[in-house]
C-alpha cells in the first residue's frame, strides 16, 4: 500500500514537474519574442510623441517641466552635492529649485554630464536658463527614451514573468495582451514623452519591486521600493500595500520579529546609501526635507480630481483653515481611506490581495492627500495595469478618466494629437485584442455596463469638444475644467469602492487564502 502511494506522489511530482518545464519553456520563448516586439512598438510610440510639444515650451520667464528638469541638471553638475538644496546666489531656490529626493538628484547629475559632454551650453551654470536649442532637446528627450528602456521596460517584463509564473495561464495572448496593456499606456507616455518628465524610473522601480513580492523575494523588494521613495516622494501612495502585505507575512512566520528586523535593516540601509552626502549635518537634512513637501502651495493646486478640490466648490477649505491644520487634516482621511485596505493584507497576506492593495492604496492618497497633481493619476494606472487581466473593465474605465483629467494639461502643453492618437491606439488594442479569458465581474455585468456607461463616454466625449471649441463665461474661467473634473472624481470614487469591496473578498475566501500560502 505504501508503495502505491510513494509510486503516486512520484508520478504526480514528475506531471507537476513535466508541467512547470513546459511552462518555463513557453515562457522564455514566447514570452521573450512577445515582449521583445511589443517594446519595440512602444519604443516607437514613445519616439513619435517626444517630437512633439513640451511643458512650457517657449514660454518665458520660468517656462514648464522640461525646463526644471534641464535646470536641475545643470545645478547637479556645476554645485557641489551639499549646496543642490540650499538656497544661495549660485542657486535659487525660487527657480525650479529641486524638490525630490536625492535619488531624483543623482540621476540629474548623470543626466547632465551626458549633455555637458555632447552640449555643454545646454547646461551652463546661469547661462542657460531657458535653453530650446534643437540639439538641446534631442539629448533631453533621448534621456527619458533611454530611463524608459533601461529600467522601466526590464521591470515589466519582471513583473510579467512573476505574475504569469504565479497564475501558470500559459496562454501567450493573454501574455501579450498584458504586455501591451502596461507599456502602451496613453498617460504615462504622454506625460513622459509629451508634457516632460522621468516617471519612468520611479514607477520602474515600483514594478521591480512588486515582482520582487511575486517572487517571493521581500529583501529585494524592500530596497527597490525605498529606491522608487527615494526618487518621487510620490511612490509613497504604494507603501501602506507594501507595509500591509510584508507585515502580515512577517507575522506569520516562526520569528516575526527577526523578520520584521530584516526588512527594516534593508530599508534603513537603501535610505542611509542614498542620503549619505546629506547625513553628515541636521542642517543639510533638514534643507533636504524642506524641499520636498510642498506645504506651503496649499491643499491643492490647479483643477485635479480629488476630493479637496472638488469639494472646494462648496466647502472653502483654503479660507476655512489654516496650512498646518489642513496637514493634519489631509494626513488623517488619507490613513482612513488606506486603513481597510492595509488591514486586509495584515489579516489575510496574499498575493492577489496585494496587487489589488496597490491599486486601493494608491487610489486613497490620490483622492485625500496634499497637493496631488493630475500627473499623480500615473500611480493608480499602474496598479491597475498590472491588474488589468483580472479587472480589464477597471483598467479600461480608469484610464479613459485619467485621459480626461489629464486633458486640460494637455491642451496647454499642446499635445492634442499625440492624445487622440494615444488614446485611439489604446482602446483599439483592448478592444481588438482582448485576453482569451476575461473574470466575469459584477462590474462587467451590471446594468451600469449599457446606459449609464454609454452616457458617462458620451458626456466626456462632449466635454472634449466643448473644452476645445467654446469659450467658457468671463464670469467663469475654469467653467469647464471644474465639470471634468467633477465626472473624473465621481469615478475614481467609483473604482476605488469598488476595489475595496473587492480585495476584501479575498478575506472571505478560504480556497484564495489556502491556495496563496505555499507562496508566503
Amino acid at each position: 500500500m505504501e508503495r502505491r502511494l510513494q509510486s503516486k506522489r512520484d508520478s504526480k511530482g514528475v506531471s507537476e514537474a513535466s508541467h512547470g518545464s513546459s511552462w518555463w519553456w513557453l515562457v522564455h520563448h514566447s514570452l521573450a519574442a512577445s515582449f521583445l516586439c511589443i517594446s519595440l512598438f512602444a519604443f516607437l510610440v514613445r519616439d513619435s510623441v517626444s517630437l512633439h510639444s513640451y511643458s512650457g515650451a517657449g514660454k518665458p520667464p520660468k517656462f514648464g517641466d522640461f525646463e526644471a528638469q534641464r535646470h536641475w541638471m545643470e545645478i547637479t553638475i556645476n554645485l557641489p552635492v551639499k549646496e543642490w538644496y540650499r538656497n544661495s546666489t549660485v542657486n535659487d531656490l525660487r527657480y525650479w529649485g529641486l524638490d525630490y529626493p536625492p535619488l531624483t538628484a543623482y540621476q540629474s547629475y548623470v543626466h547632465g554630464l551626458l549633455l555637458a559632454a555632447s552640449h555643454p551650453e545646454s547646461v551652463a551654470l546661469h547661462a542657460s536658463r531657458g535653453h530650446e536649442s534643437y540639439l538641446g532637446k534631442v539629448l533631453m528627450r533621448w534621456t527619458v527614451l533611454s530611463s524608459d528602456l533601461l529600467i522601466f521596460f526590464p521591470a515589466v517584463l519582471c513583473y510579467i514573468v512573476a505574475y504569469h509564473a504565479l497564475h501558470r495561464t500559459g496562454e501567450k495572448r493573454n501574455i501579450a495582451w498584458h504586455i501591451a496593456m502596461i507599456l502602451l499606456n496613453p498617460c504615462l507616455i504622454l506625460i513622459d514623452h509629451g508634457h516632460f518628465q522621468y516617471n519612468c524610473i520611479s514607477l520602474g522601480l515600483a514594478a521591480g519591486a512588486i515582482a520582487a513580492i511575486l517572487s517571493d523575494k521581500d529583501l529585494l523588494a524592500c530596497v527597490l521600493f525605498s529606491l522608487a521613495l527615494n526618487h518621487k516622494q510620490m511612490s509613497a501612495y504604494f507603501a501602506p500595500a507594501f507595509f500591509g502585505h510584508l507585515f502580515g507575512k512577517c507575522l506569520r512566520r516562526q520569528n516575526p520579529i527577526v523578520e520584521v528586523l530584516k526588512l527594516g535593516l534593508a530599508v534603513l540601509a537603501t535610505f542611509a546609501i542614498v542620503w549619505l552626502p546629506y547625513l553628515q549635518s541636521l542642517q543639510a537634512v533638514t534643507e533636504v526635507l524642506s524641499r520636498l513637501a510642498p506645504f506651503d502651495r496649499g491643499i491643492y493646486e490647479d483643477y485635479v480630481a480629488n476630493f479637496w478640490c472638488t469639494s472646494s466648490v462648496l466647502i472653502k477649505w483654503k479660507k476655512l483653515f489654516t496650512i498646518p491644520s489642513m496637514k493634519y487634516i489631509s494626513l488623517t482621511v488619507t490613513v482612513i481611506a488606506a486603513l481597510p485596505s492595509t488591514i486586509q493584507q495584515i489579516w489575510a497576506p496574499s498575493k492577489q490581495g496585494f496587487l489589488y492593495g496597490l491599486l486601493n492604496s494608491s487610489m486613497a492618497f490620490y483622492l485625500f492627500s496634499y497637493q496631488v497633481h493630475e500627473k499623480s493619476i500615473l500611480l493608480p494606472l499602474l496598479a491597475a495595469s498590472l491588474l488589468s487581466l483580472e479587472e480589464p473593465s477597471i483598467y479600461k474605465w480608469l484610464t479613459h478618466f485619467g485621459l480626461l483629467s489629464m486633458f486640460p494639461l494637455t491642451c496647454r502643453d499642446e499635445l492634442i494629437v499625440p492624445y487622440i492618437s494615444l488614446s485611439a491606439l489604446f482602446f483599439f488594442l483592448f478592444y481588438h485584442s482582448p485576453p482569451v479569458k476575461r473574470n466575469n465581474t459584477w462590474l462587467q455585468n451590471a446594468p451600469f455596463k449599457s446606459l449609464v456607461k454609454a452616457a458617462l463616454v458620451a458626456i466626456s466625449i462632449v466635454l472634449h469638444i466643448v473644452y476645445l471649441a467654446i469659450t467658457p463665461p468671463k464670469k467663469y474661467p475654469f467653467l469647464f475644467e471644474a465639470v471634468i473634473m467633477l465626472l473624473c472624481f465621481s469615478q475614481f470614487v467609483f473604482i476605488a469602492a469598488y476595489t475595496n469591496f473587492k480585495q476584501w473578498t479575498f478575506s472571505t475566501d478560504s480556497t484564495q487564502i489556502d491556495k496563496e500560502k505555499k507562496y508566503l
